[in-house]
């Protein structure tokens, strides 16, 4: 029982995440050695959480994560585009077109997320299955961060691409992938310095059941 409370709280933070990732992603922010969506300072976790339930639990319910998280963006998604459809009170608090300014926006970008999202986690899933029946089970840190990396170049591709290309003459093949690079590399930063909370995470799911590798 206990464990299942830690696998729901995990759930719920993943979903929690993952939509204040897709939420606040527009801005673009300075974090002093480079620029990047606010998002990412979320983002990484959703990679961790289903890493760690993965390694406790088996594929199968990493992917239910996964299909939470599909479901949970997709209602979202047609529920902003559908208050940006209506039209607003004269008691609202901002216009129309205000309101588009910034969810209007989002739905582009939101698409593409939920793309990405997707797919990339669903390659995380397999990917740390693979390296986990390669390795016996053993070496947690190499299928942690062998999926992730991956993983993670998926996605930014996936996303980049369908956010962005072509919304004008600058955004061809090769200035998305100059703006792919950099972003995923940050990305690569943050699954290395998560490994010791991948640890943590499993060792806190599970308990006393069995050592971690």
């Amino acid at each position: 029982m206990q464990l299942e409370k830690k696998t729901n709280f995990l759930l719920a933070l993943f979903v929690g995440c993952l939509v204040t990732a897709n939420l606040i992603g527009l801005k673009v922010a300075y974090f002093g050695l480079f620029e990047a969506s606010v998002g990412i300072l979320v983002f990484p976790i959703l990679f961790l959480i289903t890493d760690i339930v993965e390694e406790v639990h088996g594929k199968e319910r990493a992917k239910e994560f996964v299909y939470a998280g599909l479901g949970v963006l997709v209602i979202v998604l047609a529920a902003t585009g559908l208050a940006v459809l209506l039209p607003a009170a004269e008691r609202s608090f901002v216009s129309d077109e205000e309101y588009a300014k910034i969810f209007g926006t989002t739905l582009r970008i939101f698409a593409a997320s939920i793309v990405g999202f997707f797919i990339s986690q669903m390659h995380d899933v397999w990917a740390f299955n693979f390296w986990k029946g390669k390795t016996h089970g053993k070496y947690l840190w190499l299928r942690n961060n062998a999926s992730t990396i991956v993983s993670q170049f998926i996605d930014t591709t996936i996303f980049m691409f369908i956010a962005f290309y072509a919304i004008s003459p600058k955004f061809t093949v090769e200035y998305v992938f100059a703006l792919i690079i950099p972003y995923w590399l940050v990305k690569v930063l943050f699954a290395v310095f998560d490994t010791p909370f991948c640890y943590l995470g499993v060792k806190w799911l599970r308990g006393n059941e069995k050592a971690v590798s």
